[in-house]
């Protein structure tokens, strides 16, 4: 399913069903300390209902599982959530296809909402009130982030520039540690309570961050077949050159919480 929004890549055509197989092979890469803090604030554990919108593969809900809250995941592409079924199998993880905008669950149904790596594809006045009604009272929406940083990382930053060479409106590009920007239509209902930015390392290796930056959305979402093959033939070389078999990514990873008012 192609997505075009003028506010991502210059309204470049991208879909994440063209990349669902290395999205699933890559991109579950988050460190224990990123479900850390999310247990640590008492959230998407036992005895809670939760809707991870966005869900992509699952991983969120797959990796979060042990702590026994209930899960449903969404997500716009139907790719995406033949992958979440699968790499979920023998957990009672409820996946369904929609938008967020589109959701329809009964008032109250949730006591989290997450919205993992997918806030800024949200029609956010559209979005807010649909997520505002879901909540239970005091439910919180959780919206969680973790990127490279390119300006203090020299490998994450040569292959951000080649993804660029290929996809020069890549919005993804030049990201800095800062807060999640909530936009104000959600503080009508919604309120932010708590956030938090941390630097994190994560371990690669030649072949893994090939198809870690390969899954992105400049490349495997948006390019062609032949553009795919020749950006990765590139990277090979690239990495081959500057980057040891086994190595380290300087990410950050952020998140903020809110919560329904009553």
């Amino acid at each position: 399913m192609n997505i075009s929004d003028g506010r991502i890549d210059g309204g470049n055509p991208f879909d994440w069903g063209r990349t669902s197989s290395d999205y699933a092979k890559y991109r579950d890469i988050y460190p224990q300390e990123f479900y850390d803090k999310i247990v640590g604030r008492g959230l998407c554990i036992e005895g809670q209902k939760v809707l991870d919108v966005g869900t992509g593969t699952g991983v969120l809900p797959r990796n979060m599982y042990r702590y026994g809250a209930e899960w449903t995941g969404t997500d716009i592409s139907d790719k995406q959530i033949a992958q979440a079924r699968l790499l979920s199998e023998g957990m009672e993880i409820n996946y369904a296809v929609s938008s967020a905008e589109e959701l329809d669950f009964p008032e109250g149904s949730f006591d989290v909402i997450t919205a993992c790596q997918c806030f800024w594809y949200f029609q956010h006045e559209k979005v807010m009130p649909v997520f505002s009604r879901m909540l239970k009272p005091g439910g919180r929406l959780l919206v969680l982030y973790m990127a490279w940083l390119p300006f203090e990382d020299r490998i994450a930053g040569a292959s951000e520039e080649l993804v660029l060479k290929y996809s020069p409106k890549w919005s993804g590009a030049g990201e800095t540690m800062h807060p999640i920007s909530i936009p104000d239509c959600y503080l009508e209902k919604i309120e932010l309570i708590w956030h938090e930015e941390y630097p994190v390392s994560i371990s690669f290796t030649r072949e893994s961050w090939n198809g870690r930056m390969k899954a992105c959305r400049g490349i495997g979402a948006s390019l062609t077949d032949g553009e795919i093959r020749e950006w990765e033939r590139e990277h090979r070389g690239l990495l081959a050159q500057i980057a040891p078999e086994e190595f380290k990514i300087l990410h950050y990873g952020a998140l903020a919480e809110l919560k329904r008012k009553k």
